[in-house]
């Protein structure tokens, strides 16, 4: 029996050794047959091959315009209702804008408030607001807790008081002089009455001042002192229905002074605070007021808290429907997430 030695290949070359099926003449088997074969990996699709492939399916020119103009079609009705849903909403900070918030500013009283069904600018959430749901106010807000009134009396006062007096002799009287010391009474008497009005209108105070006396009149709109002789009350609960039965209800507890601490007065005087803070950060430079923005965060989400326990608490009264009206609070003030930036 005879070896046969057959050489190791070299390292490196890609050669496929396999058996061949011809037999040697010899010995009836045949040389291991060395193949070269090549490594190819599949190349993959490109973009451009795929949007060629989705292009090819639609080479009507006119179904393609068509899909064009309805994908535009689709995102402009979707910037059109995420722009109503915005105005709906109004801003966190300030809610959408009422006769009664903008007389915090001016002083001047809300005398006729449209309702959101007649005024198309108004958003769809508000409530209605009636005649009714105003304090018995006509009279412009002053400063210092000056009434209308009170300021008209004193006004003429001091004019009789500063008006010249007449001569007791006829004879001695100069109608020339009188005449002429009368227009100069008149004419002092105008630029000081326009200088007390002044003094006393509203948006000429400082911005303390004017808080303090839209804090009294928060606390005249919206104090359950007022309120209860005419609004709607919730309904009692079942407990107070088995009490009432039963003869143990006890009889509620006289107020002893204006209603301060409902939470619709707190959510009003947060709202004339908020309104304050707000104003600085409108100015040049403001934005930079890092204490002031903390100060506003911190009072936009007490806000937020109350108006979420005020929603679950006063549920079938009419307290939520008028203070969310006249305040022009929306969704955005109390729902979700809050950012001051």
């Amino acid at each position: 029996m005879s070896l046969r030695f057959f050489p190791p290949l070299p390292l490196g070359t890609s050669k496929c050794t396999r058996v061949g099926h011809g037999l040697a003449p010899d010995r009836g088997w045949s040389w291991p047959s060395h193949r070269s074969f090549s490594v190819t990996t599949p190349t993959p699709k490109t973009k451009d091959a795929k949007k060629q492939k989705h292009v090819s399916r639609y080479e009507d020119p006119y179904v393609q315009r068509q899909a064009r103009a309805k994908r535009m079609a689709i995102l402009s009705r979707q910037q059109m209702i995420r722009a109503e849903h915005a105005a709906a909403l109004g801003t966190p900070i300030r809610g959408v804008s009422t006769p009664f918030v903008q007389s915090l500013d001016t002083g001047v009283s809300p005398t006729s408030i449209t309702s959101p069904e007649a005024d198309s600018s108004a958003p769809p959430n508000l409530a209605p607001i009636s005649s009714t749901d105003l304090p018995p106010l006509t009279d412009p807000h002053l400063a210092h807790q000056i009434s209308e009134a009170a300021l008209e009396e004193s006004i003429a006062y001091s004019q009789r008081l500063t008006a010249p007096i007449p001569s007791a002799n006829r004879a001695l009287r100069d109608p020339a002089k009188e005449r002429e010391e009368k227009a100069q009474h008149g004419h002092a008497h105008a630029t000081a009455s326009e200088a007390l009005r002044r003094i006393s209108s509203l948006p000429n105070l400082s911005s303390k001042s004017r808080l303090h006396t839209n804090i009294s009149r928060v606390v005249a709109t919206f104090g359950r002192h007022n309120t209860d002789n005419f609004l709607r009350q919730k309904a009692p609960s079942t407990a107070q229905l088995d009490l009432e039965s039963k003869g143990g209800a006890k009889a509620p507890t006289p107020r002893a002074g204006p209603d301060t601490g409902s939470s619709e007065v707190q959510i009003g005087i947060l709202t004339a605070k908020i309104r304050v803070l707000a104003d600085r950060f409108e100015e040049k430079g403001g934005n930079g007021d890092k204490v002031n923005k903390r100060n506003l965060r911190l009072l936009l989400h007490r806000r937020q808290k109350l108006m979420r326990y005020m929603f679950k608490s006063e549920r079938g009264s009419g307290r939520w429907e008028r203070m969310v009206g006249l305040l022009g609070l929306t969704d955005a003030c109390w729902k979700g997430e809050i950012e001051v930036r």
